[in-house]
């Protein structure tokens, strides 16, 4: 099983971001997705999650400006991120999750950072 989280650069505040995480070995349409950054020095926490049925929450810091979608013919899921702030630079990683059968992948993560 793979997470692959691609799609992190260097971007000046305001800008835009697309993350994706491509999903290897696993049937990624039973998994629930979850994106979490880490910023230096800080705890790892909750930005975005989607559902296996595409319903959709996100972290208070970030809505209104990050978009999660999936695409499960693809296995993968997508971050799109808008309206770039220097705080929300970090280090980016995908999980999937299929907690019916207690099934955890984390992906490596992606680094993301905003310039001011």
């Amino acid at each position: 099983v793979q997470l692959q989280a691609s799609g992190g650069g260097l971007v000046q505040a305001g800008g835009s971001l697309s993350l994706s995480c491509a999903a290897s070995g696993i049937t990624f349409s039973l998994y629930a997705v979850g994106w979490y950054r880490q910023a230096p020095g800080k705890q790892r926490e909750l930005v975005a999650t989607i559902t296996r049925s595409g319903g959709t929450n996100y972290a208070d810091s970030v809505k209104g400006r990050f978009t999660c979608s999936r695409d499960n013919a693809k296995n993968t899921v997508y971050l799109q991120m808008n309206s770039l702030k220097p705080e929300d630079t970090a280090v980016y990683y995908c999980n999937a999750e299929w907690s019916s059968y207690n099934k955890n992948y984390w992906g490596q993560g992606t680094k993301v950072t905003v310039s001011s």
